[in-house]
């Protein structure tokens, strides 16, 4: 399925090398403002140009087809698409017949019958974390004065971002990184226990983002190594506020009201230029594979802006939904 949310619910459609890309934003409130150029500022932080991109310049200009009037939300759903036009499918002739390591070649060739668009990705691609960014902007509106920021602080678990990029450019290959995201200014009480819990819901529409590969709220794995005295926050007022923050804002799957924290793992680009071993899906031997194409050295470097939105996005429907069910008395 491709759709995300119990009532701000989202759907993304389109393929890399397809007409167009898009999202379609169910249950979302009426009234709220939208403009093309806040979608446009947020999509420029997604756009690649940065030394470790792909030279892939798409312009990336947002049409909003329908759920918009007079420079506001109608309360229909809103259906927000953005054209394709850089691209190259002449790269992508082989990947149907020799899958490409790491990519979903393989894996959609076997679920859909060799009937999936294979250029580019297809609708695997990242190209449709566009459309999670502009549901973002909106989601944000819903958030009010949250403030959401995430930033890459690793790659190839070096601090030293540039010179990790430079020395994967020189050996023709790709790396991966690690971005911490928080979220300030969030209320004691959203999420529910178990299978709505807001770790659940976040890490679900963040494994939407290709190539994140983990995830780890607060201490995460760290925390195996502590003991409970240690990991434990001291709560030091009556509104929840802690002297430590090791669980990273969250409580038996409900926020606490302190800062929100988390970090996910995001895998090397999987088109690299160094040769790599496949299969011929046509005579079941074994072949050398040299991917072609334009491709990010650092794929983490455009993966702040869609941590934002995909975070914006699961705690707007929690929000949402929390407004139904809180307690009067709060």
């Amino acid at each position: 399925m491709n759709s995300f949310g119990r009532v701000f619910r989202i759907t993304i459609f389109g393929e890399s090398h397809g007409p167009a890309v898009g999202v379609v934003i169910d249950g979302c409130p009426a009234g709220i403002p939208v403009t093309i150029d806040e979608m446009v500022e947020e999509l420029s932080r997604r756009r690649s140009g940065r030394p470790g991109t792909t030279p892939r310049a798409e312009q990336d200009i947002p049409e909003i087809l329908s759920g918009v009037f007079r420079g506001f939300t109608t309360g229909a759903p809103v259906t927000v698409i953005t054209r394709n036009r850089d691209t190259r499918s002449e790269d992508y002739p082989d990947s149907i017949v020799v899958p490409r390591p790491g990519h979903a070649d393989f894996t959609a060739h076997v679920k859909f019958g060799g009937y999936t668009d294979h250029r580019g990705g297809g609708h695997f691609s990242g190209r449709l974390t566009w459309g999670l960014v502009v549901a973002g902007v909106i989601a944000r509106k819903i958030l009010g004065d949250v403030g959401i920021n995430a930033r890459l602080i690793k790659a190839a678990g070096s601090d030293d971002i540039e010179k990790a990029v430079s020395e994967a450019q020189k050996d023709n290959d790709t790396i991966g990184g690690i971005v911490e995201c928080s979220a300030d200014g969030l209320p004691a009480g959203l999420g529910e226990p178990f299978f709505q819990s807001v770790e659940s819901v976040i890490s679900a529409i963040v494994f939407s983002i290709p190539a994140i590969k983990g995830i780890e709220f607060g201490n995460g794995f760290t925390a195996s190594s502590l003991r409970g005295s240690v990991n434990n926050d001291p709560i030091v007022t009556s509104g929840g506020k802690t002297l430590t923050n090791n669980a990273g804002g969250i409580n038996g799957g409900i926020t606490n009201g302190n800062q929100l924290v988390f970090r996910v793992a995001v895998k090397p680009a999987s088109s690299t230029g160094v040769e790599q071993k496949s299969i011929d899906l046509t005579t079941g031997k074994s072949t050398k594979l040299t991917v072609r194409g334009r491709h990010d050295t650092l794929i983490a470097l455009r993966v702040p802006v869609i941590l934002e939105s995909v975070t914006a996005i699961a705690l707007a429907d929690l929000t949402i939904v929390n407004r139904g069910i809180s307690h009067p008395d709060i």
